[in-house]
């Protein structure tokens, strides 16, 4: 089948939205802390049962030493930090605008591999950088009214709390890191089992920093709520099992910069859902902020 990695992408886009609007809702209800592990340990369950009747085995078993060490790693760092991160921007400032932030992820991955393995970077790749930013920049800053009373370096102040956009940073760093480190980890291994050690060390990440942060009390507390619970599983559906499984389909069967693209487009495509489930309010500036920023990842990687 031609372009199967580049509909993985789209499909993995599509699915990310649904999980950014569901997690948003249940992180609200219940806290981003509880939402984080509960919707690994649920995903990972709709990954187990699929994959025990898509290739005979419950649990990776026969992965080898090089698919769980980098897999893990990638879990760790993908998960475990990046979407702890993520989840609490979506509480500070909106699925909407930490999607957009999230669309530094591909140039910061194509960055890494300039740092890390010496690939050059075109003046190309530099415009895109820049068009991304700016699209950015157009969303995340605003005109500060006494800006002229205190200098030009006081004339511009951020439209949503500076740490929700920090958060959300974090977040893309987390998931380029991590992609990266998943196509070295997944070689010659099944996509859907390579998602199930990604969740796995992922969810052991979050066990360790639950049990010192003393949160497992909120974690049983959280179950006991209905309607968090059932968005909390509709986005582990199309999150963890359907969107991070698709993720990496896109990434072993296409270029991971052509494939990181495609998957940039969750800013655009959360836009009409952001307006008709949370009636937001999204000016024209922010809507051409969106396209600026997933047409910069465009450029970067034509």
């Amino acid at each position: 089948m031609h372009h199967i990695g580049e509909f993985a992408a789209l499909l993995t886009a599509f699915f990310w939205t649904v999980t950014a609007i569901t997690f948003e809702a249940a992180s609200r209800k219940i806290g981003s802390m509880v939402v984080n592990i509960l919707r690994l340990i649920i995903g990972f369950i709709f990954l187990s049962v699929f994959v025990f009747f898509y290739r005979g085995y419950l649990f990776p078993v026969d992965a080898s030493l090089h698919n769980l060490l980098w897999l893990s790693l990638s879990g760790l760092i993908g998960f475990t930090f990046g979407d702890l991160c993520l989840f609490q921007s979506f509480v500070l400032i909106g699925a909407r605008v930490s999607m957009l932030v999230m669309a530094l992820a591909p140039p910061m991955t194509a960055f890494f591999a300039w740092i890390v393995l010496g690939e050059k970077l075109s003046l190309q790749s530099w415009m895109g950088m820049a068009v991304t930013m700016t699209g950015i920049a157009l969303v995340v800053l605003k005109r500060n009214g006494e800006g002229e009373k205190n200098g030009i370096f006081s004339s511009m102040k951020f439209s949503y709390p500076l740490w929700g956009l920090l958060l959300a940073f974090g977040g893309a760093l987390g998931q380029a890191a991590g992609l990266v480190l998943s196509k070295v980890g997944m070689q010659g291994y099944d996509t859907f089992a390579s998602t199930q050690i990604r969740v796995m060390a992922g969810t052991a990440g979050f066990m360790v920093i639950y049990s010192f942060m003393g949160k497992w009390k909120d974690v049983f507390r959280g179950m006991t709520h209905f309607r968090p619970m059932a968005l909390l599983s509709l986005g582990a559906f199309f999150g963890p099992f359907l969107g991070v499984s698709f993720s990496l389909l896109a990434i072993k069967y296409a270029d991971t910069g052509i494939a990181s693209t495609i998957m940039a487009i969750v800013p655009v495509l959360i836009i009409p859902p952001s307006i008709i489930l949370y009636r937001e309010k999204v000016s024209l500036k922010e809507i051409i902020g969106s396209v600026l920023a997933v047409g910069g990842v465009g450029i970067f990687f034509l």
